[in-house]
């Protein structure tokens, strides 16, 4: 194939590749934080992928250079409707620093791990400059960071509150959630003719106003404004119960919150995507690989995902910490298996691949096809989880569609093994069902994954051993995850099989004391567990978890809880996670002392060599300096 040709297979990024097409302008032109990656689970390549099906001229400018003469921001011209902001699949705050606020020397969305090809806030900066230079064109802004900072949220990195995206941005529409909807009704209408003010009604954005201009509905939630939050901590937090619970809810109501003499209004989102929406965006002609340009070069977060298939999207976990219900939803879209199935034979057909599937999931791997029962019963709710404090027995958790699709794909020409690398919520698993039915699928559903899918270490997510602090994540009671420990070692015997189990922790997590990780190193030290994947807890936009961190009050109760928020403490909390290591023992052993639980010590240690409590030269500065020992992978389909 020659070049010419071979570049038209995907969106131009360049003037030379809109030539080669006979274009002189394009309709749309998207700027992206990340590298351009044509495949299903990157930002750019879906939203330009969904208007080029809509019959538009799209062009991406990836990872433009804000700090010279700004050519990227001109070399492509005017588009003729308007530009697309991304700042890519990851907020960029968590992308360059860890939880200690240290700057990371990598970005996994960028070639060869650079990590200063995109700016602090490039949703701020890019449309910034981009308003700056075409101030009659419109600009949409999308993305995880956009999204989630769509109202009032506390920023970590600058440890304040900052107003909603609609305003501190220069944006005129922010596009909150995963965007294939609200960008093509938006380039429909700015074609036809409409104005900015005009696009006001479309479901799920949010956008300024003049609060003189706004005209309230009767159902509109009204919100805290901005100055009430800077003032009242207890507002901030009050705001947040009305936020997630409209984010999640299958009817929602308008949100408005002032700020200064303007007001951000965030319209209530699309009903969650259809089977057949869906499978059409997963279908787009992706090449499923990275731009020519990048030729010779490494894009981490492509390589972990390549030979993957996502299956579905939302998730209905409702997590304290997580930040996927807020944007992709709580009820599941899922796809058909006609387009699983198309996918993975595109998969099998790469010229890299040996028949083995990194990944055959979703946000949470096993709950596809999961919805309500009775529709008009989840209409009325407004609960943020359908599985905490426990699982709703509306809820139909049948686990036999997923295994019989694991076993179609692995049945397929090519296909060695698939893998299951998503989370797995074995709560769902564990769970004693009534229905006879969902317990066989259920039981099926395990030993399948545990004999089959597991590539020798099967990841899992307890977090904690404290009940209370589990019940404040909405994670399951640790006997849950005992539990499981004991089906999957007794699948691995029955198979002969000799595979690991690794969990995954958090410390300082809001409600978490020292005495809490206490009892989890005991608990994990009586279970064989030498802790690998553990990170400290890391506040980020639109979580129940942050507004505790900042308010200390937590939102659909109003009561105070603690919080670990100095440096100090989150150190205390995080060395109990390596117990193990002989450094770590003087430490621990002090800690526990000051907390008043000599008990532990000898638990954890057995008898206590004197002088075992002296400072001894350690590789903790390393620790330290390194910030948190975070391994977890990167956000797989947040757009």
């Amino acid at each position: 194939m020659s070049e010419r040709a071979d570049l038209k297979r995907w969106l131009p990024i360049s003037k030379k590749e809109m030539d080669m097409r006979g274009w002189d302008e394009v309709d749309i032109i998207l700027f992206s934080g990340d590298a351009y990656v044509d495949h299903p689970s990157f930002a750019a390549a879906v939203i330009g992928r969904t208007l080029e099906d809509a019959g538009y001229r799209v062009a991406i400018v990836p990872q433009p250079n804000w700090r010279d003469d700004l050519r990227d921001f001109k070399k492509l011209g005017k588009p003729r409707l308007f530009f697309g902001v991304s700042p890519g699949n990851m907020d960029s705050m968590v992308n360059h620093y860890t939880a200690a606020k240290r700057l990371r020397s990598e970005d996994a969305y960028t070639p060869d791990r650079r990590s200063d090809m995109r700016p602090d806030y490039p949703s701020i900066v890019y449309s910034k400059i981009l308003r700056d230079l075409y101030p009659e064109t419109p600009i949409v802004l999308g993305g995880i960071e956009a999204s989630l900072r769509r109202l009032t949220h506390y920023d970590y990195w600058q440890d304040k509150l900052l107003p909603g995206m609609p305003f501190m941005s220069q944006a005129d529409i922010v596009i909150y959630g995963m965007g294939e909807l609200p960008i093509v009704e938006i380039a429909r209408r700015i074609e036809q003719g409409a104005s900015i003010p005009d696009l006001r009604d479309i479901p799920q954005i949010a956008f300024t106003i003049p609060t003189d201009e706004v005209e309230e509905k009767e159902d509109d939630i009204l919100l805290n404004s901005h100055e009430d939050c800077l003032r009242d901590k207890k507002k901030y937090a009050s705001n947040f119960r009305h936020i997630e619970e409209q984010s999640n809810a299958m009817h929602a109501h308008r949100l408005l919150q002032r700020v200064e003499d303007r007001t951000i209004v965030v319209n209530p989102p699309y009903p969650t995507m259809t089977t057949e929406q869906i499978d059409r965006s997963f279908d787009l002609p992706y090449t499923r690989m990275p731009h020519p340009r990048y030729k010779g070069k490494v894009i981490s977060a492509y390589e972990m995902i390549k030979h993957s298939v996502n299956m579905h999207r939302g998730c209905f976990g409702g997590c304290a910490f997580c930040t996927i219900s807020a944007h992709q939803g709580k009820f599941i879209s899922s796809r058909s298996e006609h387009s699983i199935i198309k996918e993975v034979k595109e998969v099998t057909k790469m010229e890299d691949f040996k028949g083995y599937l990194s990944d055959l999931g979703g946000p949470s791997a096993n709950m596809y096809r999961m919805q309500g029962r009775r529709l008009k019963a989840c209409a009325r709710c407004l609960r943020p989880s359908c599985i905490h404090p426990d699982i709703c027995p509306n809820l139909n958790a049948d686990l036999s569609p997923l295994t019989q699709i694991y076993r179609k794909v692995d049945a397929l020409p090519g296909v060695k093994k698939s893998f299951i690398g998503s989370g797995i919520r074995y709560d769902l698993l564990m769970h004693e069902y009534k229905d006879p039915k969902l317990a066989k699928a259920a039981e099926e559903y395990t030993e399948e994954v545990v004999s089959k899918h597991v590539s020798g270490r099967l990841k899992v997510a307890p977090e904690h051993t404290s009940d209370r602090v589990l019940n404040l994540m909405r994670k399951p009671s640790f006997e849950l995850f005992k539990k499981f420990k004991k089906a999957f070692d007794r699948i691995n015997e029955k198979h002969g099989l000799n595979q690991q189990l690794i969990p995954y922790f958090i410390s300082s997590h809001p409600g978490c004391r020292g005495e809490d990780m206490a009892e989890l190193a005991l608990l994990t030290k009586k279970l064989n567990f030498k802790l690998e994947q553990v990170q400290d807890f890391t506040p980020t936009p639109m979580t129940v978890a942050t507004v505790i961190y900042y308010s200390g009050y937590h939102p659909y109760t109003l009561e105070k809880v603690y919080t670990a928020i100095s440096k100090d403490e989150k150190d205390a909390q995080r060395q109990y996670f390596f117990w193990y290591k002989p450094e770590e023992r003087p430490h621990i052993i002090r800690s526990l002392q000051k907390i008043g639980r000599p008990d532990l010590i000898e638990k954890l240690f057995g008898s206590t060599p004197p002088g075992s409590e002296r400072k001894s030269p350690t590789s903790r500065k390393k620790q330290e300096k390194k910030g948190t020992s975070h391994k977890r992978k990167p956000p797989r389909s947040v757009r």
